[in-house]
């Protein structure tokens, strides 16, 4: 007689061998493709702006070398935003990547179960309440993102047990309510804090600073620690959660331990840069096309690609129309939507299904 178990790993095995869904690139070249080519774009992102640098320049500057000017503007101005930009883009792309395993649906982002909602309700109310402080609408954003994960993790539970069709659910239902928050906080907004709501909702890396990047790096450290041990189950709740509890995989555990980390890398990105669309929903997306479905290597991949996808996207905020500054959320979705809709359009939205 054929254990459960054993059934359910097999047709979990031919799943993720499937014809059209296999992978196409060794993980390991897609990885040294993406952190050469990201690199590279550190280097050009470092040397572009109001004083240009030349690339042997920037890299003698992070060497230590060079003049003065280039020391402080590498090291002071353009350096921490470039590795904000990793960081976030890194966050927003893995966490897509995570709740599209969780709710089995490769149209979810960060705005699934509430997070950026959540962020958005909870710095839109520390500035309608003028609440002052340089750090005060971060941390305000950063606690509506884990209030909001923490109440759609409480609805979803169903019989001492989270479903990840009721936390989808859930988050629906969550994202309304705080949009319907933010709506009200900005019909009671002034006509300067209307202006700041605005600019901050559609993102920008402009406020980049060393302790900015602390603030980040440590929530997304906590994430990238806890998601890779969750890959192999995250791999097997694509069968179901019955069939992922045939093989042995705790789902309650796992959608509550990936949801939090998911939660607390968007939290803190976008309390720092507000909200920043379409990186957690293409960058998975092509993810999926290049090296296929198992998480394992699709996480490292979708982090590596969500950093080049924001580092490229802020150089061009920041040179399009200079002096001036775009908005990076603009450009993401700029740049992102016309990439999504050409596959579609091709046919190959199928493939990338989780």
């Amino acid at each position: 007689m054929v254990r459960p178990g054993l059934l359910f790993q097999r047709r979990f095995d031919l799943c993720t061998r499937a014809p059209g869904i296999g992978v196409r690139i060794a993980p390991s070249r897609a990885l040294g493709v993406l952190a050469l080519g990201g690199a590279l774009l550190a280097v050009v992102a470092l040397g572009r702006g109001a004083v240009a640098i030349a690339p042997a320049r920037v890299v003698a500057a992070l060497a230590g070398d060079g003049s003065a000017q280039d020391l402080a503007i590498v090291w002071s101005i353009r350096l921490p935003r470039v590795i904000l930009a990793m960081l976030v883009g890194g966050a927003l792309a893995t966490a897509g990547t995570t709740l599209q395993a969780i709710a089995r649906n490769p149209l979810a982002d960060p705005t699934l179960i509430g997070v950026s909602g959540g962020a958005a309700l909870g710095a839109v109310a520390s500035l309608v309440a003028g609440v002052h402080g340089a750090w005060a609408m971060p941390v305000a954003a950063f606690a509506g993102a884990q209030v909001t994960t923490l109440v759609a993790l409480r609805l979803a539970r169903v019989d001492h047990r989270i479903s990840a069709v009721t936390l989808l659910l859930g988050g629906v239902g969550l994202a309304a309510l705080t949009g319907a928050g933010y709506g009200v906080m900005l019909y009671l907004a002034d006509d300067a804090t209307l202006r700041s709501i605005t600019f901050w909702s559609l993102g920008s890396l402009g406020g980049a600073t060393w302790p900015a990047v602390v603030a980040v790096a440590i929530p997304v450290g906590l994430a990238a620690l806890v998601l890779p041990g969750l890959a192999r189950d995250l791999d097997r709740l694509a069968l179901g959660e019955l069939e992922a509890a045939h093989v042995g995989v705790d789902v309650d555990r796992v959608v509550r331990r990936a949801a939090l980390a998911a939660s607390l890398a968007v939290g803190a990105a976008v309390a720092l840069c507000g909200v920043i669309g379409f990186v957690g929903l293409v960058v998975p997306y092509l993810g999926r096309l290049a090296v296929g479905p198992g998480h394992r290597a699709l996480l490292p991949v979708a982090a590596l690609g969500g950093a080049a996808l924001l580092v490229a996207a802020d150089l061009v905020a920041r040179t399009a129309v200079a002096p001036a500054e775009l908005p990076v959320g603009v450009v993401t979705a700029a740049l992102g939507a016309p990439v999504l809709l050409a596959l579609v359009r091709n046919g190959r939205g199928r493939e990338a299904l989780p």
